[in-house]
């Protein structure tokens, strides 16, 4: 009897031990993030200030970013939200068609990303980065919400929409290949079928009931990839929203940069008229 008790509680120590490893580590299934920034707007030529905000009592910058003015008179600011890889050194490019089409651009790493103060990344933890940038640039910066446009790249395209569900005085709302079904990376994993992963994992990062919300203009770009989902399993959260959309669909070719930096600009003149 003895020995089937001391059994069972061995493996019960072994399972409990099992579920705290792995809601400690099971982030970094969804999360890559990388503290090295390998590139700056400067690598390309764009002027830019290095900003540091949302401080701690100590008066330490949790958060850092970039500020990367527009044209002078610019109407729209955009706020970049990067994805669950890397950091602000890998979206250099992807900032250049905003600055190219006359906008003020702002773009920060979340925590655990970049020079940001590091702590583990998760769904409720970009959401409030993502409302410090906002806090930042609308108390510090005095920019209105009725001119921000917030973009959003993959899974920061999803905590984009989240945002703009939130925030109907903006502008707009760019989002380019968000995710479908972004937590499958954690409870499809093998793992988490040896533990109670949704008690244990607070991220779902389900857009359908931000989409539902949104009541401001949204541009949604996707990519056909050759052996990428079908259409019809990524539009689900598209279908949903009812305020003013437009999807646009890129290929893999030469073309597809000419191609989004001309449906961006229409869409943006569509927006200031």
């Amino acid at each position: 009897m003895a020995v089937s008790i001391a059994i069972v509680a061995a493996a019960l120590c072994a399972w409990a031990t099992l579920c705290l490893l792995f809601w400690q580590g099971s982030w970094q299934l969804l999360y890559h993030p990388n503290s090295a920034v390998a590139r700056t707007p400067a690598s390309v030529g764009l002027a830019f200030d290095s900003v540091g905000f949302a401080a701690t009592e100590a008066g330490e910058a949790r958060l850092k970013g970039w500020w990367i003015a527009g044209d002078p008179g610019s109407r729209f600011t955009a706020v970049y939200l990067h994805g669950a890889d890397g950091n602000l050194g890998d979206t250099v490019d992807a900032l250049i068609p905003l600055h190219n089409a006359g906008l003020n651009v702002f773009a920060c790493d979340y925590r655990g990303y970049g020079l940001s103060k590091f702590e583990r990344p998760g769904e409720a933890r970009w959401r409030e980065d993502a409302e410090s940038a906002i806090e930042y640039l609308t108390n510090t910066r005095h920019v209105p919400g009725r001119s921000i446009v917030l973009f959003g790249r993959g899974l920061g395209a999803n905590l984009a929409l989240e945002v703009a569900a939130a925030h109907p005085e903006f502008a707009g709302l760019v989002m380019d290949e968000p995710l479908a079904a972004p937590t499958d990376a954690i409870f499809a994993d093998s793992r988490a079928r040896l533990v109670p992963a949704h008690l244990l994992v607070s991220d779902r990062w389900d857009a359908n009931a931000p989409a539902t919300g949104l009541r401001i203009p949204s541009l949604w770009f996707y990519r056909t990839h050759a052996n990428g989902p079908l259409r019809e399993t990524r539009q689900d959260a598209y279908q949903l929203v009812t305020a003013r959309k437009e999807q646009v669909w890129l290929t893999d070719s030469p073309g597809a940069t000419k191609d989004y930096d001309a449906a961006l600009n229409r869409w943006l003149d569509d927006l200031q008229r």
